[in-house]
């Protein structure tokens, strides 16, 4: 059966389209609330916690269902309908409320996807990055693209971008097929024995720290440049060149993954990681070093992120492919995502900007620290 390339592809595109239009903007939005940087932080987390609880949720019912398409479809239309209450909701615990409803139901989508893009692909994964790219093509759009319009209109009006991107993702998850039959096979071992294993515990756990590192920039990156007089538009760009790197190593990755092994690939994207964020946490003033901390986000989540999901594909096999992924999100960007979060925004208002970046560079070296003692490049 064919690789249904486009339709998969429309669904990236869509599904990071809404990323794009929220996660660099949202935290700008709760700011013109009045929030202070540590309820920012608490509310930014949210979609991290629900990473944790939501795939494993959403997993256990499409191994009984075998309906992960419709799934993705189902849970990207109630996620919009919970996002339309924040026309009407401004409070802090009324905010807490729709995030933890809005995130339970959008968490869904990427293990569920990623698992029938693998499917499909099934045994070519190295062309997980072809489809994959559109994704990050989708946020490029809607993240330049909001920048500028914020420009003109109050925050308010992200709210109407975000929900629109939602509606576009439903659409694109109507067409996109379920994987065929035979693409699930037995499983090989129990999951637990699976994740008894050094290398397994030891990628999921640096792939914890990874997500971590990423908190300060996810909750803050757009307030701290706005705060050092740069433009919601150039915030915009800002969060484009990353993405931009990202597609090319997305292209990269097949040949990528032919000359290196996985683990190397990785201890280059923590490396990268630890220098980037030592950058922005000192280099702000200046946005060609900005901009040079921007182009390493092609390794620091591109490529980490191609080079996981390739690890999972392969350890978690059969019955276990969604249930895989499944626990690689909720590790790394659920519980990674919720601490990394939730402590910048502490961090942010004591110790400042600097140092807080400062620390998710510590992460990152913890990360790399942790593949180079466990994990070997025959086992990945």
């Amino acid at each position: 059966m064919p690789v249904p390339y486009w339709r998969l592809s429309a669904f990236y595109f869509a599904y990071f389209a809404y990323v794009g239009a929220s996660a660099p903007y949202f935290s700008l939005y709760l700011a013109s609330l009045g929030l202070a940087a540590a309820q920012i932080g608490v509310l930014l987390s949210l979609g991290s916690l629900m990473r944790v609880i939501g795939p494993n949720f959403w997993g256990w019912v499409a191994d009984r269902t075998a309906q992960r398409a419709r799934i993705v479809a189902i849970t990207m239309a109630l996620g919009g309908i919970c996002f339309s209450g924040f026309f009407f909701v401004q409070s802090f615990w009324g905010l807490f409320a729709l995030l933890i409803a809005t995130g339970f139901f959008t968490s869904a989508s990427m293990p569920l996807t990623e698992s029938l893009t693998l499917s499909h692909l099934r045994p070519a994964v190295s062309r997980y990055g072809s489809i994959r790219l559109w994704g990050s093509v989708g946020f490029i759009i809607t993240v330049t693209m909001v920048g500028y319009v914020l420009d003109v209109l109050p925050v308010a009006s992200l709210l109407w971008m975000v929900l629109a991107t939602y509606v576009l993702s439903w659409m694109c998850a109507l067409a996109v097929p379920d994987a065929p039959a035979g693409a699930v096979h037995a499983e090989p071992e129990p999951v637990w024995d699976i994740l008894r294993r050094p290398e397994v515990a030891a990628l999921l756990g640096a792939c914890f720290l990874m997500s971590f590192a990423h908190g300060p920039l996810y909750a803050f990156f757009s307030i701290y440049l706005v705060g050092h007089g740069y433009s919601k538009a150039a915030v915009g760009w800002m969060w484009t060149v990353g993405v931009i790197a990202e597609i090319g190593v997305f292209l990269l990755m097949p040949a990528l993954m032919r000359r290196y092994s996985l683990s190397v690939i990785l201890l280059a994207c923590f490396a990268a990681a630890s220098v980037r964020f030592m950058m922005i946490g000192w280099g702000v003033d200046s946005a060609p070093v900005l901009f040079g901390a921007q182009l390493l986000h092609g390794l620091s989540f591109g490529a980490h992120h191609a080079a996981a999901v390739t690890a999972i594909h392969r350890w978690f096999q059969g019955a276990h492919q969604v249930r895989g992924q499944a626990i690689y999100l909720s590790v790394s960007f659920g519980a990674g995502g919720v601490l990394g979060s939730a402590l910048s925004g502490l961090a942010w208002e004591t110790v400042g900007p600097a140092w807080t970046f400062s620390g998710a560079a510590i992460a990152a070296m913890v990360g790399y620290a942790l593949l180079q003692w466990k994990v070997r490049p025959a086992q990945i």
